[in-house]
This record gives C-alpha cells, sequence and structure tokens, in this order.
C-alpha cells in the first residue's frame, strides 16, 4: 500500500506574529502582557489536545520566548512521555522581551540578520533550550534558512537532522496580497521534502559531498496550481490557510476542498514510489480568541479539529503514517536516494477548470509543465548551478532569499503577453504554407510513467554523458543510482491549418542525474480539410519551431542582460552574440548546440537536436523585451520524429 506521512507541528508561541495589535485593542504594544501569553498558551493546549484526542502525535518546537514560560516547558515534557511528541526548537516565534532587550531589534526573521547576529541567536536559543530540557533538539526550522545557517547549525549541533527551511512560492504573490509589507521572498524551492545542498537551501543536494546534513521540509504543504496561480497562503493545508481564503461555506461551515487537497496530496504516491508527504505547521495565532479572517474564534477551532480529525480517519483506516520530524528524516534518508526526483501530476481541484501541472525536482533542476499550454514548459530553475546566494544584513539579498529563474510565466509573461515582446516559455510551434500555430494554444492531459534508460537513449550523447557522470560520483544516499526516466506522455492535439489538420503528439522525458528534458514531437496523422483532396496533401510537411524564451531573476523587474552571450555550435565554427540589446539573431544548419551562458546566475542553458533539416538559431532581445531566445526549426512528415533537448549546465 501507499505510504502516505503527516507531520503535525505545533510551537507555543507565546508572541505570535501580528497577535499583540489583534488582542491589545489598540492598548500601546506589550508583548509581555499577561493576557496575550496566557492566551496563547491555552491555544497552544487546544491545538495539542486535537491532534491527540485523535490519535497523533506532534513535534512540538518551542520558540525562543516558551523558555522562559515555565508552564510550556512542562507541557512539552509531559507530551513527550504520554503521546511520543518531540521536543523540537523553531527559530520562529524570537520576539519577546528577554529577545528584545538583548538585540535591540524588532526584526524576527533568522535568515534577514548578518551572521554575525545569526550565530549568536542560534547559540542564545540553542543552549537556553539545552538548560530546559537537557539535551539538544533533532529539528528545527523557520519559514525558512539559509545555506550558510544551515551549515552553521549542523557544524555546532550536530543532533539536528531536520528543519523546516522554507515555504513553497512566498514571493512577491504573497508581498502584493500583503498590501506590500510582507518582505519575505523565497520562491524556486521544493514543495515537498528534500535534502539541501550546502551551497543553497532550495537547491536538492546531488551527492553526499554536497549534503548538508538535515533533510529539509516544507513550511506547509500548499496547492501546486492555486498557490502558484496566486497567493499561497490562502492554498494549504494548514486549515486556517483555507478560510482565509474564503474557501468554505459561510452558512454550513463546511470546507470539501480541504480534505480534497490533503486527498491529492495522498495522490502523489503513484508518481513517486508510493510514498507522499503533507505537513501541518500551526501557531497559536491563527487561533485568536478575538477571531480571524473574518471567521469567529469557533470556526477556527472547529476547522482546526476537523482537520485532525480527517488526519485521525485516515491514520485508523491504515492510510496515513504519523511521524515526527526526527522520526521523518530517518524514514526519508532510507526511502530516496540524492537524485531521486519528486514528482507532482497535479490537478485544479479548486475552480472546476480541469488545469494540469506536472512540477518535477530533482538537484539540477525544478521545471513547471503546464497541460493548459500544450505542455509548456512555464518555470523553471537551475539548480544545476548551485548558486551561492547568501542571504540577510550584510549581503546583496537582505529580503529575497528566492532561487532565480530562467522562466517563470507569472513574472516574465509567459505566452500570453501585451501587444510587443516574449513572454518567457518552452514551447514549439507549428507551421505550414505561412499560418502558424503555438502550441501553447492547444489543452492536452498528460499521463505519467517511469522506466530505466532504454539502449537507444542511452547511446545518445546527452544521456550517456550524464549517466557516465553519475556512476563516476557514485550518487544516491544508498550508492550508485542507475539513472531512470519520468515520462509525461501527452494526449495528442490536432492542428488546424486552412488545407489539413495535423495530429501531434509530445512525449516530455526528464532523466534523473542530468539536467536535461527531452521532447520528442511526432505527427501522428496527416489529414485533409473539408474539400481537399487526400492527394493533394499526400507529400505534405509541416516546419516546426522549437524555442525557449528566457531571462533570469526572482521578481517581475528585468536584470541586467548585458552580460549574457548567445552561442551556436556545429563541429568547429561558432557563432557568438553578446547580449547588447540589439535584437540581433543568427542561425546556423545542422547547428549542435544553441545556448545562451547567463553568468550572474553561473548557468548555461542550451538546446540539442535530432530531427530532419534540423537548423538552430538565437536571438537577442531589446529594451523593451529583455529577454533570449534559442531554438530549432526542421521539418515533419506523417510518422515523423522530431527530438529535442533542453539541457542545464554550471556556467564557471
Amino acid at each position: 500500500m501507499d505510504k502516505f506521512v503527516v507531520n503535525i507541528i505545533h510551537r507555543p508561541e507565546m508572541v505570535p506574529e501580528y497577535a499583540e495589535k489583534v488582542t491589545g485593542h489598540g492598548k500601546a504594544e506589550d508583548i509581555g502582557r499577561k493576557e496575550l501569553l496566557t492566551e496563547n498558551l491555552d491555544i497552544f493546549k487546544t491545538q495539542q489536545e486535537c491532534a491527540h484526542k485523535n490519535g497523533l502525535k506532534t513535534t512540538i518546537e518551542m520558540t525562543y520566548a516558551s523558555l522562559f514560560n515555565e508552564e510550556a516547558i512542562a507541557l512539552a515534557k509531559e507530551h513527550h512521555e504520554k503521546y511520543g511528541d518531540e521536543i523540537a526548537l523553531t527559530l520562529l516565534g524570537l520576539p519577546c522581551e528577554e529577545f528584545r532587550e538583548k538585540y535591540k531589534t524588532k526584526d524576527f526573521c533568522i535568515w534577514m540578520f548578518s551572521m554575525e547576529d545569526k550565530k549568536a541567536i542560534v547559540q542564545d536559543v540553542f543552549e537556553k533550550f539545552h538548560e530546559c530540557f537537557g539535551f539538544y533538539p533533532e529539528s528545527t526550522g523557520s519559514y525558512y534558512m539559509d545555506a550558510e545557517l544551515t551549515n552553521y547549525i549542523k557544524e555546532t549541533y550536530p543532533s539536528v537532522k531536520c528543519a523546516v527551511a522554507t515555504c513553497w512560492e512566498e514571493g512577491p504573490k504573497a508581498y502584493h496580497t500583503c498590501n506590500n509589507s510582507w518582505y519575505t521572498f523565497m520562491d524556486g524551492g521544493p514543495w515537498a521534502p528534500w535534502i539541501p545542498s550546502k551551497q543553497n537551501t532550495h537547491a536538492p543536494a546531488a551527492n553526499e559531498a554536497e549534503d548538508s546534513g538535515i533533510v529539509a521540509i516544507p513550511h506547509l504543504s500548499r496547492d501546486l496550481i492555486a498557490c502558484y496561480d496566486g497567493n499561497g497562503s490562502n492554498f494549504g493545508t494548514h486549515p486556517q490557510n483555507v478560510l482565509r481564503g474564503m474557501i468554505y461555506d459561510t452558512e454550513t461551515w463546511e470546507y470539501p476542498y480541504l480534505y480534497n487537497l490533503i486527498d491529492q496530496y495522498r495522490y502523489q504516491a503513484k508518481f513517486n514510489n508510493g510514498y507522499s508527504y503533507n505537513m501541518m505547521f500551526v501557531g497559536p495565532g491563527w487561533m485568536n480568541k478575538m477571531g480571524r479572517w473574518e471567521a469567529p474564534y469557533e470556526l477556527l477551532l472547529k476547522s482546526y479539529e476537523d482537520g485532525c480529525a480527517y488526519y485521525g480517519k485516515l491514520k485508523k483506516e491504515g492510510r496515513l503514517i504519523d511521524m515526527t520530524m526526527s522520526e521523518f528524516a530517518d524514514y526519508y534518508r532510507q526511502k530516496k536516494s540524492y537524485t531521486e526526483p519528486e514528482c507532482a501530476l497535479w490537478r485544479d481541484i479548486l475552480y472546476g477548470s480541469k488545469k494540469q501541472v506536472f512540477w518535477y525536482c530533482d538537484p539540477y533542476m525544478r521545471a513547471g509543465v503546464n497541460m493548459d499550454q500544450g505542455g509548456a514548459i512555464v518555470d523553471l530553475r537551475p539548480y544545476v548551478a548551485k548558486l551561492n546566494w547568501p542571504v540577510g544584513i550584510g549581503t546583496p539579498h537582505i529580503q529575497d532569499a528566492s532561487y532565480p529563474f530562467l522562466i517563470q510565466e507569472k513574472y516574465r509573461a509567459g505566452y500570453f503577453t501585451h501587444y510587443a515582446g516574449e513572454g518567457t516559455i518552452r514551447s514549439a510551434k507549428i507551421c505550414h504554407n505561412g499560418e502558424e500555430v503555438d502550441l501553447c494554444l492547444c489543452r492536452t492531459k498528460a499521463h505519467f510513467s517511469e522506466g530505466v534508460l532504454s539502449g537507444e537513449e542511452t547511446a545518445s550523447k546527452q544521456s550517456a554523458d550524464a549517466a557516465v557522470k553519475n556512476e563516476t560520483a557514485g550518487i544516491g544516499c544508498s550508492g550508485v543510482n542507475v539513472p531512470k526516466n519520468r515520462i509525461l506522455t501527452l494526449d495528442p492535439v490536432e492542428i488546424e491549418f486552412s488545407d489539413l489538420t495535423v495530429k501531434l503528439q509530445t512525449v516530455m522525458t526528464f532523466t534523473e542525474g542530468t539536467g536535461s528534458i527531452r521532447i520528442d514531437r511526432k505527427v501522428l496523422e496527416i489529414t485533409p480539410a473539408d474539400g481537399v483532396d487526400a492527394s493533394d496533401i499526400a507529400a505534405a510537411e509541416i516546419t516546426i519551431n522549437e524555442y525557449m524564451v528566457g531571462c533570469y531573476g526572482t521578481t517581475e523587474y528585468t536584470e541586467d542582460m548585458s552580460s549574457l552571450t548567445l552561442s551556436l555550435k556545429k563541429g568547429d565554427e561558432k557563432t557568438e552574440i553578446p547580449y547588447e540589446y540589439k535584437c540581433r539573431e543568427a542561425s546556423l544548419e545542422g547547428a549542435d548546440r544553441a545556448a545562451c551562458v547567463v553568468p550572474p546566475i553561473e548557468t548555461a542553458v542550451s538546446m540539442t537536436c535530432e530531427g530532419r533539416d534540423k537548423a538552430g538559431y538565437i536571438k537577442e532581445g531589446y529594451a523593451f523585451s529583455p529577454m533570449f531566445t534559442i531554438g530549432y526549426t526542421g521539418k515533419l512528415c506523417e510518422k515523423e520524429v522530431f527530438t529535442t533537448w533542453l539541457n542545464l549546465e554550471k556556467a564557471n
């Protein structure tokens, strides 16, 4: 039976973010006010009770403030003994009188402090925890933990094996829906557990040398369509997220979406070797007695009770295993190899659109494929670069912890743009007699499969080189890992031209450990239009244009593209265009490679091709459309296949 693992995480956050203003009723700020501390400890007790009465154990992540509260410490010890709850330590919940007196700041996001302060805070918090409990924690976390912070914690407190380390797509979209006031940017990371690399928290480790020593889990399990398209804080398996998104019946106080979201996470086991994961990470601020998110306390409480009851029901039915964070870290290490990807074939369960998106994540890339746009790649993060991206005061990225993209349809337009220019996307255009159709306009559905590399694929240069690299590197927690394909077979689409209709099928192959995506386009059938004689199209030929429009960045705003270099290569012949916003183009028949080097994110992205009459091309953008384009054109007749690879490499 598929294994569905859940982490229930509570924190006795004595002074929850933004709760003081709610409970203060207009009084001057006082984070030591007794009513505030008492109420939030009572809510923590209620949350614990909700889990325990449904047979669920929790991880109690003690906050710094709670370490000064004898009742909170005693509760944690009692619940550890009675229910098997893990006593852990979070780097959330720093604000309290003791913290502000020592550090003279209202900052509370650990990753935004200077490295000097990060070290001092970690030492304060961990040593205070040891003073209270007589041992160091095995689990910790925050909304985000940068690599330098994680490495320091693991080196100084080696007992730590698990951490909440990022919040999926908590970037500009969340910032805008918080009235431009939520200065935490951390787009581009995994949505499910991973082993972060020492170089960058978002990028999974490819081997033991890159392993940071911890297993990371996300801060909440998000809806992988609704969160990407909109504000993620409304679409997660935290019940109060669903209330904030107003995704419930205001008369009956029922929320089927919450259960559908949990079930969709269960469904992901089909794409991940029988394993799926879910988490609920809750602080008391969400269940404030004054009410939150236009919902009264009674509804806040009911939603949490119902959420825990659903997990409890699944456990009783043998469909769920509840683990503490440290237990999960041990399980994950045994279950997953370094290069084994996380896959999600996700469908819309909120708006009834039947939209379907595929997400793929491994140590070399994170990619999003949108079937509503014909299987176009709409998000691409080059983890292969393992980009060193220090975060916090004294670094170039004080608030922006996001992993940069090469493609991001929400921040850089995608296929549907304004009247001029292009947006970032990886798609194809089918052309015939002066007519052109982009596959982005052809909705389809995908079917998932997997398998070991075939001999034919291994013979190709891209796959063979990657397989040798993996075998010599000894990739995998449990030894050498044989690369496997994750295959998306898309339903055929019909493209109508004035004299004929082309039935085309796309197959996308993600081969773990390679940093490459193979795309096969096969013409299944060409049929004449009404009134056209079949003999007139017997030798019909179409032109295919496989392209990637890219750029780089972490927000909507363009970066300086002047350091980029576009190139075409065929044997010893090479053409280069240094990016100068001059709108130049170049093409080369029979090109071996079309590429762009992006020095600011230490990435080289390229396309290679096998197909009839292939020709590679490159395009430089201009100031109003600061993108770059690489691609291939070729010819296709009925039953023929045109194959391209999109390749990511680290550029030194």
